[in-house]
Parts: structure tokens; C-alpha cells; sequence
């Protein structure tokens, strides 16, 4: 692990595409901005984690279930077929996942 200090205003390079900034220190707490292109995937690594844990524990659920409860939730029209998605499909594809670059 590589430990460096920076000072607010300060930035240091990871690569030669992404550029991290401190941009305020308050307490215990640090601001950064990170510059990266749109094909460079940030996320906190506390979201990773719970993304990963989740789709673990839906490869437990079978795929019946997952159609009962699209059913429960997902109001349509009578006699439209729910689309069928499995477990992991639902959590990877939810745009809560992503973290939104500026």
C-alpha cells in the first residue's frame, strides 16, 4: 500500500487517466474529486461490497420466486407476461448501483 500526504488543493495521479484531488479536509473526514474517463467504473468500496453480497444471496432464490414477487410489485395490464429477469439481472442492472460522475 502506497501512503502519501496531500493537502487540500493537492492531487496526486493513478495511471496517467485518473487524477484524484483532496478537496477539503474537515476533522476525520476527507472531500475528494476524481477526474477518470467514462470507461473507468468508480464506486465505493462499501457499495461494492453490499452489491457483491447481494447478488450471492439472490443466486440463493429460485427463479419462480422472483416471478411471484415481480407480480406482487410490478403493476401492469391484465394478461401481459411479467418479463422474466433473474436475481442477479435485477441488482446489476439497478441504476442505484453507479456512482454518478460530474
Amino acid at each position: 500500500m502506497l501512503v502519501m500526504r496531500r493537502r487540500p488543493g493537492e492531487s496526486f495521479f493513478v495511471g496517467e487517466v485518473v487524477e484524484i484531488e483532496v478537496l477539503e479536509v474537515c476533522g476525520t473526514r476527507v472531500k475528494l474529486g476524481i477526474v477518470a474517463p467514462d470507461s473507468v467504473s468508480i464506486q465505493r468500496k462499501e457499495s461494492q461490497l453490499t452489491r457483491d453480497e447481494n447478488i450471492v444471496a439472490a443466486l440463493s432464490v429460485e427463479q419462480k420466486n422472483i416471478s411471484e414477487i415481480l407480480n406482487c410489485v410490478a403493476p401492469r395490464k391484465r394478461g401481459t407476461p411479467v418479463k422474466r429477469l433473474t436475481a442477479v439481472q435485477l441488482l446489476t442492472t439497478d441504476p442505484r448501483n453507479s456512482v454518478k460522475k460530474h
